[in-house]
């Protein structure tokens, strides 16, 4: 009996140690996820071009929609919430220009720096996590834009009230479950379409776009400085503080974006030097058109004037400037474009970077021999956009958006401390037998935990003292990563104060995840254990790190052209 329970109970644990080996595996930190020779992205895109692709992919729907819905809920301080929001962006920005100059030869982003800081099961479940807030927000944007391009048609007379609703804008309800939409996935596959031909067209598409809406968004801001009235910015922030704070979470998420830069990695020039220019650029200039923005329509009308679904436009309609509305309506269009080519642009280059490693079918690692695009990976991502689009109304799903993009930059923090130790394959030290990098991933969980905890306590008004000690453990953890570990200089651009301003970027943003809609962290758990159980059944026995970076040709190899 005890032999045949022996027997029976031994491919199991052969199992669990076979999946507990494969999940811990990294890469090699400057060989991992490159591409196969001859199959690789062409190197085509400049300085000013990434710079255009940071700022694509963030400036769309929330500057011209969230500045006037936060603004009811905190007043003119709404500035303030963006300036916050901007610091809070600007740290995690840092982060990623460090590691984005340490990888500056391959796409897969926060993926790959977690691959190589970490090991091969976290990444895949970053990649999980983002990837679903990539899909929904795509499927979202579509339906924005789908819905805005209708409101500009109908500013000719023929065709006022003359375009049924479930075209573009409104949806026709199926079953009270599915939302037909007919204009959304049209729009996702010239998207795809553009993408799919060679990122020279789709850079060329989002440099005009991009252009075109900053140009709006700067004549907005200056025509509307001179219909401003100071006495609207009395009082500043009626509310008080608090509401503020709340605003900068909310605000927070019209910066998320930046993280396309450097998934164009493996397409950029001279990706060690403007991979960090162009992130750090690109946030700057996104904070400066926010904050003017929110000056200028909290000081032209009264806060409680201000509409939900286009504050923009309404603030100039009520200032009799109607010609000012039609430019915001082209400058909406032109945004929404600009950040959803970006979103599907970003999500063909992370499943390229899987299908590479074998964590994903082959198939998506696919390059077209003429257009040099990730095709396969292109094509299901905006056919996944463009489905979801298509027959469901997804702008319901945005209380759990946002949960990827937190985690995932919380993660991307870690690896800028991780991967700075001096000692990350040391043996064990005497106390409590782990290495010294084990006890500083333990410190960084540390200090998330207590981000989570104060977030929960502002929150939910809990006692400040329950926050306050949080905050001093936060500190404690903080100050054990500071004196008892060593760290080395980067090659490349190197994040300022390791590893304090990594460890207040994971506080932050974990503060801002306890903030989120109770939904959003179901999600998260659900959509874990799935990943986890798809990484159990297939990517385990696919994915190869050792082999893969054999065969991956180096940065250096690959043809840069000239500036």
């Amino acid at each position: 009996m005890t032999t045949s329970s022996s027997s029976s109970s031994s491919p199991i644990s052969s199992w669990f140690r076979s999946f507990y080996s494969a999940a811990l595996r990294s890469k090699t930190l400057g060989h991992g996820g490159g591409p196969v020779a001859g199959e690789g992205l062409v190197r085509s895109l400049g300085l000013f071009q990434l710079i255009l692709i940071g700022i694509g992919a963030s400036v769309g729907s929330g500057i011209f929609v969230v500045t006037g819905t936060v603004a009811r809920d905190a007043g003119p301080g709404v500035t303030v919430s963006f300036a916050l929001a901007g610091a809070a962006s600007a740290l995690n920005a840092l982060c990623y220009a460090e590691l984005s100059s340490r990888f500056p030869a391959v796409v897969g982003g926060a993926y790959m720096y977690t691959y190589t800081a970490f090991n091969e099961l976290t990444a895949f479940l970053v990649f999980a996590q983002l990837m679903l807030d990539y899909h929904i927000g795509a499927a979202s944007l579509a339906r924005s834009l789908a819905s805005y391009l209708i409101s500009l048609l109908e500013l000719f007379p023929f065709l006022k009230d003359n375009i049924p609703g479930w075209i573009g804008q409104d949806g026709l309800d199926l079953f009270g479950v599915f939302s037909i939409n007919i204009l959304a996935p049209i729009l996702v596959i010239l998207l795809t379409i553009i993408l799919c031909r060679g990122v020279g067209e789709s850079a060329m598409v989002n440099a005009f776009m991009t252009i075109l809406k900053v140009t709006i968004v700067v004549l907005v801001i200056f025509s509307g400085a001179f219909e401003v009235d100071a006495s609207n910015w009395s009082p500043f922030a009626p509310y008080g503080f608090k509401a503020i704070v709340t605003g900068a979470t909310v605000v927070f998420f019209a910066y998320v974006g930046f993280d396309a830069v450097a998934n164009s990695a493996e397409e950029s020039k001279r990706p060690q030097r403007d991979l960090p220019i162009g992130i750090l650029v690109s946030l700057t200039i996104i904070a400066a058109l926010y904050v003017g923005v929110s000056l200028v329509i909290t000081g032209m009308v009264p806060y409680q004037s201000l509409g939900e679904e286009a504050p923009l436009a309404d603030a100039f309609i009520a200032k009799g400037l109607k010609f000012v509305s039609v430019l915001i309506s082209i400058g909406a269009v032109a945004g929404l474009t600009t950040t959803l080519l970006v979103g599907l642009y970003v999500q063909s280059r992370l499943y390229l970077g899987l299908g590479r490693d074998g964590l994903l079918p082959s198939i998506f690692a696919k390059v077209h021999p003429k257009f040099h695009t990730p095709i396969n990976s292109q094509i299901w991502a905006g056919m996944v956009a463009g489905i979801l689009a298509g027959v469901f109304d997804v702008h319901h799903l945005s209380h759990i958006l946002s949960v990827g993009s937190l985690t995932g930059y919380s993660v991307v923090s870690a690896c800028v401390v991780t991967l700075r130790q001096n000692d990350k394959g040391a043996g064990l030290v005497s106390g409590m037998g782990l290495s010294t990098w084990q006890k500083g991933v333990i410190c960084l969980f540390g200090v998330a935990c207590c981000g989570f905890v104060t977030g929960l306590c502002y929150r939910f008004n809990a006692s400040f003292l329950f926050s306050l000690v949080a905050i001093v453990i936060a500190m404690i953890f903080i100050a054990a990563l500071h004196f008892r570990q060593v760290y080395a200089d980067p090659p490349g651009f190197s994040c300022p104060g390791v590893p304090l301003v990594p460890a207040v970027c994971i506080f932050l943003n974990i503060f801002l995840f306890a903030q989120l809609h109770w939904e959003g962290w179901v999600r998260f758990v659900v959509l874990s254990i799935f990943s986890v159980g798809v990484y159990a059944f297939y990517g385990q026995y696919h994915a190869d790190p050792v082999n893969s970076n054999q065969q991956y040709i180096a940065y250096h190899s690959a043809p840069v052209d000239d500036i």
